[in-house]
């Protein structure tokens, strides 16, 4: 009954937040319209008062929605974590209505700047862009229309140059309302990108997609102005601060901040030079401020300021709740060198701590470098490892190599401090698990999304009933040499969980390309190396920051600190800014008021977020004090030895001096019903796979995109 009762909730829940979201898209689409401007003016009038002004228009139109989803997107997240299901074969409409999800998750691009896209994700991108063609075409009619050569012979200048800097303007609001979607992507604690399967780390593409077209934008509508200019022999405008109309200067440098983070996260920089990128892309806090300051002294710039507060005030309480995360140590525990350079790191996990397969996680080692975080796949199994979280680090660019080097030296250290943000995952994750057959293709060190998998089908396979069939899993993993077969070592957890393999169909077919099977470094033995660090009392296992019950916590951050920043709004409206707007002589700025309001935005989060923190502290504290330090791995080696290797050697083939022919391994997969195909490591290999499977050989070949690389 309880079950009934939580799942006809979030079916509730779904429905409204589906209703507001066809809302609030509906309102995007009419805003450049003459209509929008009429409804705005009645709604103004009727929500104006001396609390909030003209700017409560705004809050209720465009900021309530989106926060309201939010906070319903956590209740919802929180009453799925109470439901248990296992997963079944589909039968009837409801294996038609997957199959039909299927071929619109097939991909349709394969090759090209957008990389793998699927027919759901091509749909959204093509409505995304008639949106803002929508909003460029209206707004140009509407501004064209009232002009001719005899009003811009009036103003003194010609026609021509009065449509481009009207133009230009235009420009800039199109880009604003493709700017107001760029931070929820990367927003990793958001309670809507789990809504709809996407985790922040897969969605990273799609804030680089709005990315270029925020900054060709904002470029285009920068260029405008300055021909407008130099047409006019008026270029010393663009040394114009005017705290009264537009700061030029504001806007230019803006505009210059977000050129060099353009430049330098192009993917080229990323790989070649990551602490390039990642030293610029912190502009980002310059840009917002010097674009609230250029368009907080114009007249749209509150409304500006409205249509773009969603986004930021979600990412600002994620990313207040990550900084308070990041300043507490955590416990290592061990380190597994193995011979290709790749380390596994294990840390203390509280037992409350859960998460999904292909999970990742931020890592920060002081002792490298204070500022740089770098994301990587967990490995472990929260269910099968209930005081373990592992991550697998392979030594490839300059932070890894000297975190490898350390670790491997002849003298290794005894303790290293660590500091952690995540894991991050979403819940449907496990969603392939709804194939009969499983076929995972990976290259190098893109095995590591696939270990958290099988090891989930470890848990799953000693858990479940005897009469449920869990998937066949194939695992097609290419490496260039017999050193990287090592990695295959690391689909079995360390030690202490008493893996139960029997009633597990995995089969893995290993590929070394550059090596025969008679090649020197095949012949000689590869050890492992396993260092333990001594614990540190000041280090604390890894924990949810908002606890066990972090969903609603979230909820109630984003709804308190909200709450908390309409008071501060209405106080500071009715005995500030209210006297000195009703005043004949003086006008209060919109660049103060606008800052004043990120500042009470930033005060009130920071407040609810810390209040929430110190609270769930305090439970993982006790928490910490139950676990054993270092019981999990007491006598580690020995029981290394003892555990199921033998079952999982038996399931590994080695080919050498040759690459898979995958198209062949997929197709006589075809036999299953249902096929799952994920692919993991260079792009070029996972463009290949996305071609076979969109292709259309196979009706039951179903891509998942699994892919990390950004």
């Amino acid at each position: 009954m309880e079950v009934v009762t939580t799942r006809l909730a979030r079916a509730v829940i779904g429905l409204l937040i589906g209703v507001v979201f066809a809302g609030w898209m509906l309102l995007w689409v009419i805003y450049p319209t003459s209509y929008y401007m009429k409804w705005q003016v009645m709604i103004t009038a009727r929500v104006d008062s001396t609390y909030f002004g003209t700017e409560g228009a705004d809050l209720l139109t465009f900021v309530l929605p989106v926060l309201f989803m939010s906070v319903l997107g956590c209740i919802y997240l929180h009453l799925g974590k109470n439901i248990k299901s296992c997963q079944k074969k589909s039968t009837g409409a409801k294996s038609r209505a997957n199959s039909l999800l299927s071929l619109w998750r097939r991909p349709v691009l394969v090759k090209g700047p957008l990389g793998i896209v699927s027919g759901i994700e091509l749909t959204f991108f093509a409505m995304f862009l008639a949106l803002l063609v929508w909003a460029l075409t209206m707004y140009l009619h509407s501004s064209y229309a009232k002009m001719n050569a005899t009003s811009a012979h009036h103003q003194g200048e010609k026609l021509w140059e009065a449509k481009l800097e009207s133009a230009g303007l235009r420009l800039g609001l199109v880009g604003t309302i493709c700017f107001s979607f760029l931070f929820f992507p990367v927003t990793r604690g958001s309670s809507l990108l789990p809504l709809v399967g996407l985790t922040s780390e897969a969605s990273v593409k799609y804030h680089i997609w709005l990315g270029h077209i925020v900054m060709a934008l904002f470029t285009a509508h920068g260029l405008c102005y300055i021909v407008y200019w130099a047409a006019k022999k008026q270029i010393s405008q663009m040394l114009k601060w005017d705290m009264i109309g537009v700061s030029n200067v504001a806007g230019e440098l803006a505009l210059i901040c977000g050129l060099l983070m353009w430049v330098t996260s192009s993917g080229r920089v990323r790989r070649k030079m990551f602490e390039v990128f990642y030293y610029t892309h912190h502009l980002y806090f310059l840009f917002f401020f010097f674009f609230i300051v250029h368009v907080g002294t114009s007249f749209y710039g509150l409304a500006i300021f409205g249509l773009i507060l969603p986004g930021i005030y979600l990412f600002l309480v994620d990313r207040c709740l990550r900084f308070l995360q990041s300043r507490q140590r955590v416990r290592l525990l061990a380190a597994r060198l193995l011979p290709c350079e790749t380390l596994e790191l294990s840390f203390s996990k509280s037992p409350g701590l859960s998460y999904s397969p292909t999970s990742i996680m931020f890592v920060n080692v002081p002792s490298i470098s204070r500022l740089q975080w770098h994301p990587f796949t967990v490995t472990s199994n929260s269910s099968l490892e209930q005081d373990k979280l592992s991550v697998v680090i392979k030594s490839e660019g300059i932070w890894s190599q000297k975190l490898y080097q350390i670790l491997s030296s002849p003298s290794p250290v005894d303790h290293l401090d660590v500091s952690v943000e995540g894991p991050y995952g979403s819940p449907s994750s496990t969603n392939f698990f709804r194939h009969d057959k499983l076929v995972m293709v990976s290259g190098g060190s893109g095995i590591t999304p696939f270990i958290s998998i099988i090891r989930e089908l470890i848990f799953q396979s000693s858990t479940l009933e005897q009469q449920a069939v869990l998937p066949q899993v194939q695992l097609v993993c290419i490496f260039r040499n017999s050193k990287q077969l090592s990695m295959t070592d690391l689909l079995l957890p360390l030690a202490g969980t008493g893996c139960d393999m029997s009633r597990l169909r995995l089969l893995i077919d290993a590929y070394v390309t550059r090596e025969g099977p008679n090649s020197e470094n095949n012949k000689q033995k590869h050890l492992q190396r396993t260092l333990w660090f001594k614990t540190n009392p000041c280090h604390a296992p890894v924990s949810a920051v908002l606890g066990p019950n972090g969903w609603l916590w979230l909820s109630a951050i984003i709804s308190s600190s909200f709450v908390m920043f309409l008071i501060l709004l209405g106080i500071t409206t009715r005995y500030y800014f209210y006297p000195i707007d009703h005043d004949t002589n003086m006008i209060f700025p919109h660049i103060s008021r606008s800052l004043l309001n990120m500042l009470f935005i930033c005060l009130s989060i920071a407040v609810a977020s810390i209040a929430a923190v110190l609270w769930n502290k305090k439970r993982s504290a006790m928490e910490a004090m139950v676990i054993e330090d270092g019981s999990w791995f007491n006598n580690g080696d020995r029981e290394l030895e003892s555990q199921p290797h033998q079952s999982l050697s038996q399931s590994i083939r080695v080919h050498y001096g040759k690459r898979p022919d995958i198209e062949k391994i997929l197709l006589a997969s075809c036999d299953e019903s249902s096929v799952g195909v994920l692919a993991s490591g260079p792009k070029g290999m996972r463009q290949r796979v996305a071609a076979i499977c969109s292709a259309g050989l196979a009706d039951n070949l179903h891509f998942e995109s699994i892919s990390f690389s950004w």
